[in-house]
């Protein structure tokens, strides 16, 4: 049953006495004045009250019946309804041949204003069970098992195929107010499941469509000033657990953009898949292994001239002109620096399988 609080029972008392010159009192399911246009009468016992509760009445009192009983003044105090429930009075001071007339259409308001708070206060239990889903999502010690069944508790109907989304906002004295507004207008869409996953990070589910245009909507985002950093998008997935992983696989193309693409606003995983799994295993022995050739090279490149061919080498596939052009030298000075990297690293830079090796091996390099 609902609990006419004292704070819904002032805002109750304010809306009201701002329409109508006459004093407004709210009391609650034991006849107590919990709302009041008159201070001194906050928290006393109204005994025409306590008449409304008992007889489920509109009660009028004048200025006999008045003086007849205590904590009461003339006026109309009605019953207040919520789903058929009586939870407490609303009374109107003044002569009932005047205040009658307004007496109906004040209950109406103040039950529609009750309603309104219920409804709100159902929303936002549904949004925190909601938000305490997707964190469930988001841990990989919770089973599977629990999480369908908590779906289902919840009557959560997921639309496949959903895409897991993580969005970054900028480190300012703004990020809170920021970060509200930006939850408040991915929540406004119902198809969204939102949730806060760090200090300035917000974690999003939705269903996958190609209409969307992420771009124009970081674009939308800038220009109402959300202060949002990046937005990392997953790939499609097709049932909860492909969406579990692809939600975790979001937190290392994280790691990989904050150190290879930390200026990149949009990140898709599809266009990163390979980097982002090899960035995510850079520290493995089987992976420093792969990276022991490239170190080689490194140590004997002093001013860096072999690092910037190398990538310039793998970023024009080997064709040798093209390169050349692209780092301004002779063809001669490029020969000479790539037969350096084949002596350093014990590479063919000729072969494509082993230039391969290389070409990853940039992209798991520690940005220092």
């Amino acid at each position: 049953m609902l609990i006419l609080d004292s704070v819904l029972a002032q805002h109750i008392v304010d809306r009201a006495m701002a329409i109508l010159p006459h004093n407004i009192n709210v009391m609650d399911a034991q006849g107590m004045i919990i709302g009041s246009g008159d201070p001194e009468r906050l928290h006393t016992r109204h005994e025409g009250a306590q008449l409304v509760l008992a007889n489920r009445r509109v009660v009028e009192i004048d200025e006999q019946a008045a003086a007849c009983l205590r904590g009461v003044r003339p006026g109309v105090n009605l019953p207040l309804m919520y789903a058929q429930q009586l939870i407490g009075v609303l009374g109107i001071t003044g002569s009932p041949e005047i205040v009658r007339p307004y007496a109906e259409l004040v209950r109406m308001a103040a039950e529609m204003l009750v309603e309104q708070r219920q409804l709100q206060a159902e929303h936002n239990w549904q949004r925190h069970q909601l938000e305490s889903w997707l964190r469930l999502l988001l841990d990989p010690q919770q089973s599977l098992a629990s999480l369908e069944a908590e779906a289902q508790r919840l009557d959560l109907h997921l639309h496949w195929p959903m895409q897991a989304c993580l969005l970054e906002l900028d480190d300012d004295s703004q990020s809170a107010l920021r970060q509200a507004r930006v939850l408040g207008a991915l929540n406004a869409k119902s198809e969204h499941l939102c949730t806060l996953s760090g200090a300035r990070e917000l974690f999003f589910c939705r269903p996958v469509s190609l209409g969307r245009d992420d771009s124009a909507w970081l674009g939308s985002a800038a220009e109402r000033d959300w202060g949002v950093r990046r937005l990392l998008v997953s790939d499609a997935a097709h049932s909860l657990d492909e969406l579990r992983q692809a939600s975790l696989a979001l937190r290392d193309l994280q790691v990989y953009a904050r150190a290879r693409n930390p200026h990149e606003r949009l990140l898709r995983l599809e266009q990163h898949r390979l980097s982002t799994l090899l960035y995510a295993q850079r520290h493995s022995w089987l992976l420093q292994g792969w990276l022991a050739p490239l170190k080689q090279v490194l140590k004997q490149d002093t001013n860096g001239a072999l690092l910037e061919t190398l990538r310039a080498w793998c970023e024009h596939d080997g064709q040798a002109q093209v390169c050349a052009d692209a780092l301004g030298i002779h063809r001669n000075t490029l020969r000479y620096r790539l037969e350096r990297i084949a002596e350093y690293s014990g590479v063919e830079l000729t072969r494509l399988d082993q230039r391969l090796q290389l070409t990853l091996g940039l992209e798991l390099l520690d940005p220092e």
